[in-house]
């Protein structure tokens, strides 16, 4: 179901809680691989995406709603 791109939401949720060691690190790394891979987002899109630690373990999700 495509929507119009104004009705959109760019949701990103961290557990900090399940970060190991720096977490501020973590955060940086988990939003430049985000900001990296959103030009190849279709943002007019309901999708959803885990967010993966540097140890490859699920510490959130990464939505468009």
């Amino acid at each position: 179901m495509r929507l119009r791109l104004r009705d959109m939401r760019l949701i990103l949720d961290v557990d900090l809680d399940a970060l190991d060691g720096d977490a501020a690190a973590e955060v940086g790394r988990i939003l430049r691989y985000w900001a990296g891979a959103a030009a190849q987002l279709p943002l007019d899109q309901a999708v959803s995406h885990d967010l993966m630690d540097s140890q490859y373990r699920a510490v959130g999700t990464f939505r468009i709603e």
